[in-house]
């Protein structure tokens, strides 16, 4: 087994006074010190080679693999895997195996324990490198955030864009610096915050409280129609519930909405599993493409990705293998059924959605083919006739679902 070359340690601000032995020992013995310049003052060192984040996390950790085999010790900010430099790391660029974590309480913990909160029962989010719509997928009434800032306006932008999605008289509060000496509370709500810049180290609790005008939606399958921009290109709130369903969307899968249309699939998929997963959307008209990713940052899931083209040689585009395909255009197209499947990665899910003749027999000897159950789903609604009111149905949607064996 490899040795591990690389410690991460957290430091909070209280500096290393606080760190535990072995923490502080990953410090003295280093021959090689990775830090912002914050941390490098927590826990100074001049006897050895100091490295920042200045030139880019990528050029970092290229400079950081040469020195392979050597004592190495990067310095985070709290629990380096929580939200930190130790998760980036482990992405792409290390092994598990090249290093040991010793964290300190998190950012999380501390505004937490500030508060007198229950943990397990909050929502930790955060917006540094990340978008601030992600955070519109949380936002349901009497629900709590700690949120990471990404610097000293955040505090502001969240107060502005809460208070747009009408959760304006929610409690916000400021923690700066927390665990140091400058340490410092600012508190009001959303629509009355009158702080200009915070300090850059900041975190941003709330306590959601909708107020009449609220834009809130539930994450389960099945959103109103009229949540999706869309030029008719809707697969409609009934037909959605029970292709969701059928997909059944698990945190960490990778998912690709084929022939995506205003992308209400993917965007449920996304906010089905709280945007922990990739969800890929194909979609050949341009302006469909604009609507999609409209729709993905109005309803909370910006981090859908957006794949303009035709499939399948658009499909090749698509990165990592899939774990649930949904086929919504393009169904009779043998060739495009046929590299979706090939796609899939064992034990996979694969939903298709017909309303046209042709489009069903081919779901027909598909099914055949794979070994898919085939279903109808037949909805209608209640609409005026005349003066009286009666039920008109919708089209027909045939369905086949399968699991690569």
């Amino acid at each position: 087994m490899t040795t591990p070359w690389i410690t991460v340690v957290g430091i909070g601000e209280d500096g290393a006074s606080e760190l535990t032995s072995s923490a502080k020992a990953a410090i003295d013995t280093a021959e090689l010190l990775v830090g912002g310049d914050r941390h490098h003052v927590l826990a100074p060192r001049s006897d050895v080679k100091l490295l920042t984040w200045d030139a880019g996390l990528r050029e970092t950790f290229e400079e950081i693999s040469k020195w392979r085999g050597k004592r190495v010790t990067i310095l985070a900010s709290g629990d380096p895997l929580c939200f930190g430099v130790a998760s980036t790391m482990l992405k792409k660029y290390f092994l598990p195996e090249d290093m040991t974590v010793i964290p300190t309480p998190s950012s999380f913990s501390l505004a937490c324990s500030r508060l007198r909160w229950s943990l397990p029962d909050t929502t930790c989010l955060t917006i540094h490198g990340r978008p601030l719509e992600a955070v519109g997928v949380h936002l349901v009434p009497k629900g709590r955030l700690v949120i990471l800032s990404r610097d000293g306006d955040s505090p502001s932008e969240v107060a502005k864009f809460l208070t747009k999605k009408g959760f304006g008289e929610s409690k916000v509060t400021v923690l700066e610096h927390m665990g140091g000496p400058l340490e410092n509370r600012l508190g009001g709500t959303a629509e009355s915050w009158a702080f200009g810049r915070t300090a850059d180290l900041n975190v941003i609790a709330v306590e959601l409280i909708a107020g009449p005008a609220a834009k809130y939606l539930s994450c389960l399958p099945g959103l109103p129609d009229e949540a999706f921009e869309n030029d008719g290109q809707l697969t409609k709130r009934e037909v959605r519930a029970a292709t969701i369903s059928a997909l059944q969307p698990l945190p960490g899968d990778v998912f690709w909405d084929v022939g995506a249309g205003s992308g209400s699939i993917a965007i449920e998929w996304l906010r089905a599993v709280k945007g922990v997963g990739q969800a890929v959307a194909f979609e050949k008209n341009a302006d469909r493409v604009a609507a999609i990713t409209r729709n993905a940052n109005a309803l909370g899931v910006p981090k859908l990705e957006i794949i303009h083209g035709n499939a399948p040689r658009a499909l090749r585009e698509g990165g990592k293998r899939p774990d649930a395909i949904f086929v919504g255009g393009g169904v009779s197209n043998k060739e495009l059924m046929e590299t979706c499947w090939a796609s899939l990665n064992q034990g996979g899910r694969f939903v298709a959605n017909a309303v046209t003749i042709e489009a069903e027999a081919r779901l027909f000897e598909f099914a055949k083919e794979v070994g898919g159950e085939l279903n109808r789903i037949s909805v209608s609604r209640l609409e005026n006739v005349g003066s009286l009111s009666g039920f008109k149905p919708l089209m027909t949607v045939t369905q086949v679902v399968a699991v690569k064996k």
